[in-house]
């Protein structure tokens, strides 16, 4: 939002901000917290019961290692410490930190319009599943079989599935066996509490353990192991979510197509939609106010967050109507 007020002016009250997939439905802060949970350093067995509420939740198999951070943002800078020398191969295009990541370690990964087309050298394989920003899902058998090839390589296949919550049944977890996986779990979307800094880590218990070990202790707050825990064993609270997400993107992709843009790719939490011109289409609904995300590559493509209300939604309709009149 910085950058939308920097460019557009206004105040944050006035802005409705669509750019992201968070969930704007946070699960909600209990109105206080235990005694310790601010006042004393974060205990081992507050920890435990997070990394046990995650195992459930996620389903993760229990010969897995499963670690906890503040935030997948930072999990997955430090895995090119922990993983293998050799060429990186990422599904393309996606979420840019990952290719950041590498870049800066020295091994800028080699992008790949299909999965199913790996470099014969790649040892370290990168996807987001479902993919940030088209929502493209590979299935399980599929990526079982690329992480058998790439573990025959000594390598690793690495999943992100920040926004596998909002599509159960995409998770690859349940499915490991003894193949080289990673993946990375995203606590602050779908929980819509983004600002709590909490995200995981699975894989054999030879990687977690080491980026246990890098993180050192107390690398998370006790209100984010109070809350993660009681978010991840809410199940009623995320079943009841996942519907309602459904139901509000139906009404978001009926508006944007009423709005004349085509809705061709995305998750519960996020609509992407093709326009002839989007920078246009972005710019002049950031004159009402409105926070859109476009992206370089693609310059048809226009992203749309879920507003979150009825009335946010009606405004959504009315800016992209009088938008229109401009493009």
């Amino acid at each position: 939002m910085s950058e939308a007020i920097e460019r557009f002016g206004g105040a944050e009250t006035e802005w409705l901000d669509l750019s992201t997939g968070i969930n704007p439905h946070p699960y909600p802060i209990p109105p206080k917290f235990s005694e310790t949970a601010w006042s004393a350093l974060p205990a081992q067995k507050a920890y435990d019961q997070l990394i046990g509420a995650a195992r459930q939740a996620y389903l993760v198999p229990d010969h897995l290692g499963l670690t906890a951070g503040p935030g997948t943002q930072l999990l997955l800078s430090l895995l090119p410490r922990l993983l293998p020398e050799g060429p990186v191969a990422l599904a393309a295009p996606t979420y840019s930190s990952h290719s950041d990541v590498w870049t800066r370690d020295g091994r800028k990964p080699v992008e790949l319009s299909s999965i199913y087309a790996l470099p014969a050298d790649a040892r370290i394989v990168l996807l987001v599943n479902p993919n940030n920003p088209d929502g493209q899902l590979v299935d399980v058998k599929s990526l079982l079989e690329i992480a058998r090839t790439v573990t025959e390589r000594g390598g690793y296949l690495l999943v992100d599935e920040a926004f596998a919550d909002v599509m159960p049944g995409s998770s690859l977890l349940p499915h490991i066996g003894d193949e080289n996986i990673l993946i990375l779990r995203s606590f602050g979307k779908f929980f819509g509490l983004a600002g709590l800094r909490l995200g995981f880590l699975a894989g054999p218990a030879e990687i977690t353990t080491k980026l246990t070990a890098l993180l050192e202790s107390w690398c998370l707050s006790g209100p984010a192991l109070e809350l993660g825990s009681a978010a991840l064993k809410d199940h009623a609270w995320q079943k009841t979510m996942n519907r309602q997400l459904v139901d509000e993107m139906a009404d978001l992709g009926l508006i944007l197509q009423q709005n004349m843009l085509s809705v061709f790719g995305g998750t519960p939490l996020y609509a992407l939609a093709g326009t002839r011109n989007a920078a246009k289409l972005h710019e002049a609904l950031a004159q009402q106010r409105i926070w859109t995300r476009i992206f370089d590559y693609a310059p048809t493509w226009i992203r749309f967050g879920l507003p979150g209300s009825t009335d946010n939604l009606e405004r959504l309709s009315g800016a992209l109507a009088e938008a229109q009149k401009e493009l």
